[in-house]
């Protein structure tokens, strides 16, 4: 009697503590291939809370979670299925709130969640079911926390700032944010995406400013952080190390750029209300903590370390990982001439690296089994025609971080 007494008493006080809510929560988050991944809680129909990885992104204002997880919290799927980045999708109304940390987070002004059908998660090689997007972060003050792996959500106007301000433009529809930039001498806004695992810039800018400085390290093909979603073409995308640049407040450094084709510039400026030089994406930010002021328009930076990568020291693979939780190779970019790795072709399905297995991880865990000191060998379980087979594969040095120069240019 006594001990059932104890467990009422015990569920009474885990209930009660799920309905508390504050005006600020700070969580813990997972930094898998740069994407800040937290854990959240959606309410079900019978009153319990399901728990879900969720992905913090600032550079998208849409909605997106999993036809998994709509079915659990209640959602009615309308629409025919329509072609996503990857994979199929569908509609359905969005879920009236969520809780982050002890934070109640209303999703009210926000009319349709966009639904991944037939996935795991919101885009292959994720942990997350639902995303964090710009049209909710801009009701909050935000902080990420790279160093410490921490996020902040608090009401406007509660949250303790640190580091040197700049005013940014923030869409006040959608919450997406852009900041003045100075990159060589092009002086034009950048959208600050931390969603994104490196920077892009547009393909004419980035061929202008590698035909300029032919001593950049530069690269054709998406590897290690670069290797975004796994798209058909990422093979083919050129890749410039960025010795520095102003972005807003802060001066970045070192930073790994992708092409980003023109044809999505009016889509990007229709979004963020103004002409951009492309995007700033988590891996330049590492080195920051970084707080968003959507209220006030204004973000800080505040930097809490110097590393300076050697360089992208990885396996020689573009990966692209599927819905059903393999990887398949996609392309081998050349090193020094020639394949980076030898005896894979495109196709082959990487199955484990030195006994880790690649299937069912997520790109940050299969990209960190490949990463490492450059010359160490890796030892590849792969899959062609139905048949294992294993290749001895090499860590390269993939773009080289430049020393960057003493004082910006900025003219």
């Amino acid at each position: 009697m006594k001990l059932m007494s104890l467990l009422v008493l015990g569920a009474w006080c885990l209930s009660a503590l799920g309905q508390q809510s504050t005006s600020s929560t700070t969580v813990p988050i997972t930094l898998d291939h740069n994407r800040v991944i937290i854990d959240v809680f959606l309410p079900q129909p019978d009153g319990s809370k399901t728990r879900v990885r969720g992905w913090v992104d600032t550079g998208n204002p849409d909605l997106w979670m999993t036809e998994r997880l709509a079915k659990k919290v209640g959602l009615e799927l309308t629409g025919e299925p329509q072609p996503a980045l990857v994979g199929k999708k569908r509609v359905a109304p969005a879920p009236k709130q969520m809780l982050v940390g002890t934070l109640n987070v209303p999703l009210t002004g926000i009319k349709e969640a966009q639904v991944m059908l037939n996935s795991e998660s919101i885009g292959p090689g994720t942990s997350a079911e639902i995303n964090l997007p710009s049209i909710l972060l801009r009701n909050y003050d935000v902080i990420i926390d790279y160093r410490n792996r921490e996020l902040t959500l608090a009401a406007p106007g509660t949250a303790k700032f640190e580091g040197t301000s700049a005013k940014a433009m923030v869409n006040s529809e959608n919450g997406m944010i852009a900041l003045p930039s100075v990159l060589e001498t092009n002086k034009q806004a950048a959208v600050l995406d931390i969603g994104a695992t490196v920077s892009f810039l547009w393909a004419d800018l980035l061929e202008k400013l590698h035909a300029q400085h032919s001593n950049w390290a530069h690269m054709v093909g998406a590897v290690g952080p670069a290797n975004l979603w796994g798209i058909d073409s990422e093979p083919k995308w050129d890749l410039l190390r960025i010795p520095a640049m102003q972005f807003g407040s802060a001066e970045l450094r070192n930073v790994i750029a992708a092409s980003l084709p023109d044809e999505f510039k009016s889509a990007m400026e229709k979004r963020t209300g103004t002409p951009t030089l492309g995007l700033i994406g988590a891996d330049a930010l590492l080195n920051y903590k970084v707080g968003i002021d959507y209220a006030h328009a204004t973000v800080y930076f505040q930097q809490v370390s110097k590393y300076t990568p050697p360089g992208i020291d990885v396996v020689g693979l573009v990966l692209r990982p599927e819905v059903d939780g393999r990887y398949t190779v996609i392309g081998v970019p050349s090193y020094e001439g020639k394949p980076a790795v030898a005896d894979v072709h495109v196709g082959d399905r990487l199955i484990s690296v030195d006994g880790g297995r690649a299937t069912g991880a997520t790109m940050g865990q299969v990209w960190s089994l490949l990463e490492g000191s450059p010359g160490t060998v890796r030892t590849l379980v792969l899959e062609r025609d139905g048949r294992q087979f294993t290749v001895k594969a090499p860590i390269r040095e993939f773009l080289p971080s430049a020393k960057a120069p003493a004082k910006l240019r900025t003219r």
